[in-house]
């Protein structure tokens, strides 16, 4: 396998202050995968190019765009009450989104088989008309629509295994069909979406799949739910490309939430995904940082994902 880590310092500055979405995170993140030295080693590191804004309203409304560069160069501090802005922060997200269209450049060009941005801020809560939830442009739709604008990619899958329902991810891809949402998440539970109800309308009717879970789910149980769903998905939609929303607060003992994953089982949920790839998709999936808020948890979350997709 050969895979790409992109990453860059300049995520560091969009400055949240005393919140649990912290440039502190991907210090966690780099420190750990670089005490694997074998493994940082094999690794093909990218800095990424920032996403334009044609890129960015493929999937966010103009005046969506236009309303968080001016709430920024006003020096407003948040967009609500949880999304922290601060004087960079949109030039940041510009670049986050950017990793996520570097990377599927990079893996439908053959330059690797995957990648994993370690990117900030997330993006899974942004939706067409709104920022939330820390996240201010949805790095995992851009990169879906760049795949098929640019690189004529028929049908993407994302798949979603942050604690929380990725509202924005569903919202942009609903009536759409040419996407496939697939998500679990602890419910009920911010945002408040992600019944199983919820599959999608018109052109994109049976193309949401949320796979709700209590809190305190046990692993295997967790596990189980998640390997029934992606074979179901392989069979009805088998893609071109697999997208990975990589929230790693699903993960036991993070801060804001109550799930129960261990560093093995992301391990196997990634290797899932790769084997579901490599049938349908000449092995290609980008991985995009999402969640994770207990730092060193979240280090080592990062660790066995990255290690999976580098070793299978």
């Amino acid at each position: 396998m050969s895979t790409a880590l992109i990453a860059d310092a300049r995520f560091r500055d969009h400055e949240t202050g005393a919140h649990p979405e912290t440039p502190l995170r991907l210090d966690a993140i780099r420190r750990t995968l670089e005490a694997d030295s074998d493994l940082w080693g094999v690794l093909e590191h990218r800095r990424p190019r920032p996403a334009s804004e044609d890129d960015i309203a493929r999937c966010h409304s103009r005046a969506l765009i236009d309303d968080i560069r001016a709430a920024v160069e006003a020096g407003v501090e948040r967009l609500d009450a949880d999304t922290a802005i601060s004087r960079d922060s949109f030039e940041v997200a510009r670049l986050a989104a950017g990793a996520a269209t570097t990377g599927v450049d990079m893996v439908l060009g053959g330059d690797v088989d995957n990648v994993f941005a370690a990117v900030r801020p997330p993006g899974h809560h942004a939706g067409t008309q709104m920022a939330m939830g820390f996240c201010l442009f949805n790095n995992a739709a851009i990169a879906a629509r760049h795949a098929q604008a640019v690189h004529g990619v028929e049908r993407v899958l994302i798949v979603d295994w942050d604690v929380h329902h990725g509202n924005g991810t569903q919202e942009i891809f609903y009536r759409d069909g040419s996407v496939f949402y697939f998500s679990t998440h602890q419910y009920s539970y911010y945002p408040g979406t992600g019944a199983r109800v919820e599959t999608g309308d018109g052109a994109g009717a049976g193309s949401i799949l949320n796979v709700p879970l209590p809190a305190r789910t046990p692993a295997a149980t967790h596990r189980q739910a998640f390997s029934e769903a992606l074979a179901a998905i392989e069979d009805r939609f088998p893609p071109d490309l697999v997208i990975v929303s990589a929230g790693f607060d699903s993960r036991r003992g993070d801060p804001l939430g109550a799930l129960s994953l261990e560093d093995g089982d992301f391990a196997e949920m990634t290797r899932e995904v790769m084997d579901l790839a490599d049938r349908s998709a000449k092995g290609r999936v980008v991985s995009l940082l999402e969640g994770g808020y207990d730092l060193d948890g979240l280090g080592r979350a990062v660790h066995a994902h990255v290690s999976a997709l580098a070793r299978g």
